[in-house]
């Protein structure tokens, strides 16, 4: 084996595997699996053991080695890395779109489906059956051959519309900085943030401090500077990011508007209205209008907190702050006041409390008590020294393993990320237990000083945990069911945002906190100040979601594609929003959620998902009853049989049903957000 990109016998072996195996690996890939495709659509019998177990093992090999490419362009992407990810993009969509267009692969399918065994097989393998029909469909498997080069082609342009939307995103992040020059324009800044714009003024061999748009620089000059202009500049150039203001070639204006038009022909071409009903047929939602409906009703009962947290914030910034005209660059400093005023609460003075030692000792404390496994350092090769790697263990036996990279880079793409690398599944030599990658964002050390992380950075970790758990903790041994996989994508984020519950647990906060200082763990008098702030301006918060989600619905609900993304965004904060940014914000030109990421008609299961998790968290309330804590083991092993050990291997809401005994109910989210209230 000489080419390290394509050695499966172990993990990889990222000190070896360099962007010049990109190429050649992948090629060499694509080939072997398209040999085997000619192959299996000839098959006169086709059944599970020689159709489907072929087809999906080798595909395996794809998602692992096209895995490991696409990984290193999101956490590494230096100019070689880019280079090979776009040169090879363009093949793996091709080949992907081929084989969802593939009709004798998808009769084959149906063969099964239709033949004798389909009614033997278990539920998960049927499951897996129904989806690649379900599948196929959606590929445009029935479309006649004189169109399907063309639904092809919009696959592969696609593709790389959103590796670009992505880069321009990311360019144009890393090419703004403020520089002050003056000490005195500091003012109201943490030291931790000082210390680290210092060190990268350093770093480029400057006097003063360097301030950027990745979010542990701007986030704590918007919430604490009180320098109003540098913090509307930051504003700026944040709410203008790849767009018309700077570089043309980073201006994302253009790929939204071809994002959308080649959304909705393909949507046509497959027979729906737009693209909206096609991103929700594998989605527990019936129909666009559903997931509306719901979402306008959550608007309904929210709005009323988000204007009465904006009316006390403008009092308050009027009277106490001396601001009159509370401009959208001063609401994340006049808020942090506000609260630190009403609560003697501040972000930064928790953060103190938060070092990164301690914050993963209690998450892992956390993950052991609720599922009775252990979580232990490993060892292996990693894409750079900042990447620490892990293994869970269940009575002595290999559970899973996964990375953690937590620091923001110049060369990784922003926000918090859950990565595959393997999925369970029977070997010739044993299991193949589950491989992640956890991705985050956060503050870096500064000299010999541990990190430290604020609570929502901890929540953002707990988060993507979440999901790691799904992935590392199945029990179902077809990959194609398995963890995340299969599950309907609005059901996803359970798991996830569950998990962020136990982040306002007094037990697990305080177990996670030792002082900067004198060590102390975090006083229970400053918890509850957490715990009387946690819902401080929810009905904004809840709003400014809405605003997201009904942006991307209405977006992707248009017939045509052709509509105005800058138009519907000002006609949905008209409906919702109690907060209008300038007329020259261009918030969708960095959305990637939508136009890089998949949730294209789908940001609304962030909303759904929380009706979910906080139901299913409200069982652990319950049984801390009994037990005295929500760390109960007995709730955390039905959670985890039911929930995460299933994966996609049936539906969302037969999973919910069986852990929780009923449908999901929202008063618990309402009650969680301080909403209840409103909806009695």
């Amino acid at each position: 084996m000489t080419n390290p990109l394509l050695d499966f016998s172990a993990l990889p072996r990222f000190d070896l595997i360099a962007p010049e195996h990109v190429e050649p690996g992948i090629s060499e890939v694509l080939a072997t699996l398209r040999s085997l495709v000619g192959e299996l659509q000839r098959l006169p019998l086709p059944g599970w053991d020689n159709f489907v177990a072929p087809l999906e093992a080798a595909g395996e090999s794809l998602d692992r080695a096209w895995g490991v490419v696409a990984h290193m362009h999101g956490v590494m992407d230096l100019p070689d890395w880019r280079d090979a990810y776009n040169r090879m993009l363009p093949e793996v969509t091709r080949f992907y779109a081929e084989l969802g267009q593939n009709l004798a692969l998808f009769e084959q399918y149906r063969k099964i489906r239709d033949g004798a065994e389909y009614a033997a097989l278990n539920p998960a393998r049927q499951r897996i059956i129904d989806n690649a029909i379900r599948d196929f469909r959606l590929s445009g498997a029935e479309l006649d051959d004189a169109h399907k080069p063309r639904f092809q082609a919009i696959q592969e342009r696609l593709s790389a519309l959103a590796a670009k939307f992505s880069e321009n995103l990311l360019d144009a992040n890393n090419a703004h900085a403020e520089w002050v020059e003056d000490e005195g324009g500091l003012a109201g800044l943490p030291p931790d943030v000082i210390a680290a714009a210092r060190a990268a003024a350093e770093k480029e061999g400057r006097a003063g401090w360097k301030f950027t748009l990745h979010m542990p620089s701007y986030l704590p000059v918007m919430q604490y500077a009180d320098d109003r202009e540098l913090r509307a500049r930051m504003y700026r150039a944040y709410g203008t990011r790849a767009a018309e203001f700077g570089k043309a070639e980073w201006d994302n204006t253009a790929n939204i508007r071809e994002i959308l038009e080649l959304r909705a022909e393909e949507a046509h071409m497959l027979g729906y209205r737009n693209f909206a009903e096609v991103s929700l047929v594998p989605k527990m939602a019936d129909s666009p209008k559903q997931a509306l409906d719901f979402l306008h009703d959550l608007a309904r009962r929210a709005k009323p907190f988000a204007e009465q947290d904006l009316a006390e914030l403008r009092d308050f910034a009027a009277t106490e702050l001396g601001v009159d005209q509370l401009e959208p660059w001063d609401m994340a400093w006049a808020s942090e006041k506000l609260k630190h005023t009403r609560y003697e609460f501040s972000n930064e003075v928790v953060r103190q409390y938060l070092p990164e030692p301690k914050v993963l000792e209690g998450l892992f404390g956390v993950i052991e008590q609720l599922y009775g496994v252990s979580i232990e350092a490993d060892q292996t090769s990693t894409w750079h020294p900042d990447v620490r790697f892990f293994r869970i263990q269940r009575d002595g036996e290999l559970v899973g393993q996964f990375f953690l990279d937590l620091y923001a880079r110049d060369t990784k793409r922003g926000g918090a990320w859950m990565g595959e690398l393997l999925n369970r599944r029977p070997r010739p030599g044993g299991l193949q237990a589950p491989v992640a990658y956890l991705v985050c964002n956060f503050t870096p050390p500064v000299g010999n000083q541990p990190a430290r992380f604020t609570h929502d950075e901890v929540i953002t970790l707990f988060h993507e945990c979440g999901h790691g758990l799904h992935h590392l903790l199945t029990r179902v041994e077809e990959p194609a069911v398995s963890g995340i996989h299969g599950v309907e994508w609005d059901a996803v984020e359970l798991p996830s945002q569950f998990m962020e519950n136990f982040c306002w647990e007094w037990a697990v906060l305080r177990d996670m906190s030792s002082h900067a200082a004198t060590g102390d763990t975090l006083p229970r008098e400053l918890f509850d100040r957490m715990i009387a702030a946690k819902n401080f301006q929810s009905g904004m918060q809840t709003v400014r979601q809405l605003e997201f989600a009904l942006f991307d619905l209405m977006l992707h609900s248009d017939p045509d594609g052709k509509i105005d993304a800058m138009a519907v965004i000002r006609q949905v904060r008209d409906e919702v929003a109690v907060i209008h940014p300038p007329s020259w914000h261009r918030f969708p030109h960095s959305f990637s959620h939508i136009f890089a990421g998949g949730y294209a008609a789908g940001y609304y299961s962030y909303k759904w998902a929380e009706v979910l998790s906080a139901d299913a968290f409200a069982a652990f309330e319950e049984a801390s009853e009994r037990s005295g804590t929500v760390l109960d083991r007995a709730t955390g092993e039905r959670f985890w049989s039911e929930i995460l050990a299933v994966g996609g291997s049936r539906p969302a809401i037969e999973s919910f049903r069986a852990f929780r005994g009923r449908d999901p109910e929202p008063d618990a989210l309402l009650r969680h957000s301080g909403m209840l209230v409103e909806a009695a």
